[in-house]
């Protein structure tokens, strides 16, 4: 079941993401380095997200087609519409352009899989989904402690990437405000050595 959830993604990933570089990615500015960890800025953004139970390694799996529907026109489009007589509204299914990174953070004894919206939308203005188990969350400004790594999307490969991180935020002195989110920004078909994976913990400012 896996490896046909993995191969469902590299579908439609390969569909949507043709040229990785071009695609939009969460903004934020870098205020420590320290080889691969830092301490980001990040400016408030929207997500879509989904609650999924299962395995870590299974939870993207079997986010990912129900989040792709929503970005790909399953919604509700909000349409404004100058004054005649008679007033009518349809809606029109919107699609929305993919994002990266693609989040994963532990939520009660499941996943929240989440997709970035657009920079260009607003909680107004971003269509309604059409299937309720996705959830539009808007994201404040906020500070995180990042790790940045390549290689496999493994559990153990993220365990001990967290640990590592984990041991500098205590050395730094930075207090965990919130779960830490494994990003990804890859489609399941780049080389594992060429993957860019990140995990991010928010931090109480200073």
């Amino acid at each position: 079941m896996r490896g046909a959830g993995f191969t469902l993604i590299a579908v439609l990933l390969a569909l949507v993401v043709e040229n990785a570089m071009a695609t939009e990615e969460a903004k934020y500015t870098v205020s420590v380095k320290q080889d691969e960890l830092e301490i980001r800025e990040y400016a408030p953004s929207i997500v879509a997200e989904v609650i999924v139970d299962g395995a870590f390694e299974d939870a993207s799996s079997s986010a990912f087609r129900t989040l792709f529907n929503y970005i790909s026109g399953k919604n509700t489009a909000k349409s404004k519409i100058a004054m005649t007589a008679p007033v009518s509204q349809k809606a029109e299914p919107e699609k929305i352009a993919m994002t990266s990174p693609v989040g994963q953070r532990q939520s009660g004894q499941g996943w929240a899989v989440s997709f970035m919206m657009p920079a260009s939308y607003t909680m107004d203005t971003l269509p309604v989904p059409d299937n309720p188990s996705v959830v539009l969350r808007e994201i404040p400004a906020h500070r995180a402690a990042a790790i940045r790594y390549s290689g496999r999307w493994s559990e153990a490969a993220y365990k001990k990437h967290l640990s590592t991180l984990q041991e500098w935020m205590e050395s730094q002195g930075l207090q965990a405000i919130g779960e830490p989110v494994w990003a990804r920004y890859n489609a399941p078909f780049t080389p594992w050595f060429m993957r860019r994976n990140e995990i991010l913990i928010p931090i109480s400012a200073q």
